[in-house]
């Protein structure tokens, strides 16, 4: 069944899809050079590639393997420690805030990204980058399929979006952190939105409706205004 998300939207950056597996995917290749954060391999994808990464693949960055749950020595964890506190000491976080911060339920082994439709397996969630009318569709969308997340819209770090998404099994939504739009490119209007693989058929059903909803009231509301 093909998706509808990038057409529906009008998106200029492709929906990705990431799947976590324990055993890498047959017919795909790992990731010839690991990327100084998780997020950068958000961008390979959605400029076209189709790739897996391993554990070692997420260490560069401490914070991005916390979300994750990459196995750690303790002399990685301790690095992560000490961003952490560099973070703290700049009054970007709060010490009490890390436990609270979500992270993937089971340690990364294998994670496959690639651009939705193109990967070699049911994603595990998708994530999609728009600005905000593109993410408000999004989020009436998933309001009327019933799978809206219950939490407010995140900030640091983005990456924490996926593990929302995928431990509470409802959607979720980030404005995107200052490391991610380094890594990433992602401009100062974009935001990201994260949707549970197997809530995507009803989201995007949901979604078409949706849109054309939008498009009917804005003609009543511009009426209204004389500006049709």
């Amino acid at each position: 069944m093909p998706h509808t998300l990038e057409a529906l939207l009008g998106l200029t950056s492709p929906p990705i899809a990431i799947t976590f597996t324990d055993d890498p995917p047959a017919g795909v290749s790992r990731v010839e050079a690991s990327e100084p954060a998780g997020c950068g391999y958000w961008r390979r994808a959605a400029e076209g590639e189709v790739f897996y990464t391993a554990a070692d693949d997420h260490k560069r960055c401490p914070v991005g393997a916390h979300t994750h749950n990459v196995p750690l020595t303790e002399a990685e964890q301790q690095d992560l420690m000490g961003l952490v506190g560099t973070m703290v000491g700049l009054e970007y976080i709060r010490m009490e805030e890390v436990p609270s911060i979500p992270r993937r339920k089971t340690p990364l082994s294998n994670a496959t990204y690639a651009p939705l439709g193109k990967g070699p397996a049911k994603p595990d969630v998708v994530l999609v980058r728009g600005n905000a009318r593109q993410l408000m569709l999004l989020a009436e969308a998933a309001q009327l399929a019933g799978i809206a997340g219950k939490g407010a819209t995140m900030g640091r770090p983005t990456c924490a979006v996926l593990p929302e998404a995928i431990n509470t099994a409802e959607t979720a939504a980030s404005f995107g952190c200052i490391g991610n739009r380094v890594y990433t490119g992602a401009g100062e209007n974009d935001a990201y939105f994260a949707i549970p693989g197997d809530k995507l058929g009803r989201l995007e059903e949901k979604l078409a409706t949706i849109v054309r909803a939008n498009g009917e009231l804005e003609k009543f509301h511009r009426s209204r205004t004389g500006s049709a």
